[in-house]
């Protein structure tokens, strides 16, 4: 039997969206970023819930877009193209995150890492577990992390986002509890348990005040209209002779073979 990529949990008012690719550290296929589209976009319509808890399942929360199928989608003859869909779903799925009328509150499982810590910081809360790190490893593979500079930079400043991009190296959840990254940091088995009821105090709240705060919120910090500027700036990074040898060096283990300009 196929277990389902994304699982949906209601416990009451609240809703539980689960990553469910743990044999890939729940990163982002294709078809998972559909899924996590399709469920948001049900919720962002759906009256009876009036906040969400995303989380991963397994041992991390995300880390990132699905590099062994961005490896296969270079070796297609249609691959770039392919690659600049998936680019603009996950920027699109990074403002659906931003505009939903519904609080969002990650429940950092685990690792959150290149994207996954993108879809982590694009949430309105985050409970991180004591075990976690958080990092954007993009320039270690020869890529960018366009699509998720916008909220790095707003929730922790330039210098600190300099360190995490510009390094490729992780943090842990304490230091990115005091960088401001995360709001709190729980013992694993007390992660999701916080991020529920941090989302159920969001329940008590009017429904339209909430939905207008975070629209209030993204005019004050003159958050961009939408992403696909910052998609199309990594897809044109990605199809780079340097990427893919990156993306290749990591599907292979090994380390990547730079050629210095």
């Amino acid at each position: 039997m196929t277990m389902p990529l994304l699982i949906r949990e209601n416990r009451g008012p609240v809703a539980i969206l689960t990553l469910n690719r743990p044999e890939r550290r729940n990163a982002l296929s294709k078809e998972l970023l559909a899924r996590l589209r399709d469920a948001l976009d049900e919720l962002g319509i759906d009256t009876t819930i009036r906040s969400i808890v995303l989380t991963g399942s397994g041992i991390s929360f995300c880390t990132g877009m699905d590099l062994k199928e961005a490896a296969v989608m270079d070796a297609a003859p249609d691959g770039e193209q392919e690659m600049v869909d998936v680019l603009k779903e996950f920027a699109d799925l990074l403002h659906r995150l931003h505009t939903l009328p519904r609080p969002i509150v990650a429940a950092v499982n685990g690792d959150a890492l290149a994207g996954g810590a993108g879809l982590m910081a694009a949430c309105d809360l985050v409970v991180a577990c004591e075990s976690a790190r958080i990092g954007y490893p993009e320039v270690r593979r020869g890529l960018v992390a366009s699509i998720v500079m916008p909220d790095l930079v707003r929730q922790i400043g330039d210098r600190r986002a300099r360190q995490l991009l510009l390094t490729g190296e992780p943090i842990s959840a304490s230091q990115a509890l005091h960088w401001g990254l995360v709001n709190a940091v729980r013992q694993s088995d007390a992660c999701l348990a916080e991020a529920v009821r941090l989302a159920s105090e969001m329940v008590l709240c009017g429904p339209s005040a909430l939905s207008n705060t975070k629209r209030i919120l993204l005019e004050v910090e003159n958050w961009p209209k939408d992403l696909r500027g910052a998609a199309a700036v990594s897809a044109v990074i990605r199809s780079s002779e340097e990427a893919r040898e990156g993306i290749a060096a990591f599907v292979e283990k090994r380390p990547p073979l730079w050629k210095i300009q």
